[in-house]
């Protein structure tokens, strides 16, 4: 089965690790996401890769700890087994030599910016890459994105390291700015909002501009329906058809409405979680448990 190599915590809820699973590692292009089930009572959870490295055999999750399922994710430690793995999925990014390209990231979707602005690079691309968090320490892999990009920008909402601000006042600035050429494309991976906002902006410059969306998954293979997306007024699936869509033709709205609709119920299953974890212990007890009563994971 898949095991845990490394584990990082980046801030109090969000993890970085490392997965020995060479099958997937061997295959992996950018933008491709895979499916984890931590065990039999666990619930699938959708991560874009991160990064994939052949030689090691492993590939890297960066994800946000939401709910009970991503929360025990987080709890795992170097060595523990993961029972499925499934990927790569998804059709992978689209490239070639397109000239100039930026890259947009925002929280933990600045993980797989990565392995995007990485692939750009390698194609002859110039990359700008702008990355943005909340603050100083859930940023993510600064270090790396600078090592592949021409540019790179960093901004932090509360001002408490670079640029205070976010990544759509930066990514304006450039595209004001007479003296730097026209972006072929744009990509953009992070919160909703911030897609949108990159979308709506880019979309008055007419710059060609890609977001990676992650709605809810179940099954990873188009079946279930749970990931559609309404897509120049066409029903897409994230999981066969993306997860890259043309940002100026996603419904944001109709998918900001739809995933706020699990909002409430993470907050729920996390809430019982920890409930249950200090009266019980034991994370995998308590997840039994809340299945036999019916639960509402992710």
């Amino acid at each position: 089965m898949p095991k845990i190599v490394s584990k990082i915590s980046i801030g109090s809820s969000v993890k970085q690790m490392e997965i020995y699973a060479p099958e997937i590692a061997n295959k992996a292009l950018a933008g491709q996401f895979v499916i984890v089930k931590i065990d039999e009572f666990g619930e699938r959870i959708p991560l874009t890769i991160a990064d994939a490295q052949p030689n090691k055999g492993t590939i890297e999750i960066v994800f946000l700890e939401v709910g009970a399922t991503t929360k025990r994710l987080g709890e795992l430690q170097v060595g523990d087994e993961i029972q499925d793995l499934l990927g790569p999925l998804g059709v992978p990014s689209e490239m070639g030599k397109f000239g100039k390209v930026i890259c947009v990231g925002g929280g933990v979707g600045t993980a797989p910016l990565y392995m995007l602005a990485k692939a750009y690079k390698a194609h002859g691309n110039k990359v700008t890459t702008i990355i943005g968090a909340r603050t100083k320490e859930l940023l993510i892999f600064e270090d790396r994105l600078r090592n592949v990009s021409d540019e790179l920008y960093v901004t932090t909402d509360d001002g408490s390291y670079a640029r205070k601000g976010f990544v759509t006042t930066v990514l304006k600035e450039i595209l004001d700015d007479s003296k730097s050429s026209k972006p072929e494309l744009v990509m953009a991976i992070g919160p909703v909002v911030m897609m949108k906002a990159v979308s709506e902006l880019t979309k008055n410059y007419g710059v060609r501009t890609l977001v990676s969306l992650n709605p809810i998954m179940v099954d990873g293979t188009g079946m279930c329906g749970a990931c559609r997306v309404s897509v120049g007024g066409e029903t897409k699936f994230a999981c066969v058809h993306g997860p890259d869509f043309d940002g100026h033709k996603v419904d944001f709205k109709e998918l900001m409405s739809r995933l706020s609709q699990y909002t409430d119920k993470e907050k729920i299953s996390l809430d019982r979680y920890e409930e249950m974890r200090i009266r019980k212990g034991g994370s995998e007890k308590v997840e039994r448990e809340m299945h036999k009563g019916g639960c509402c994971c992710q």
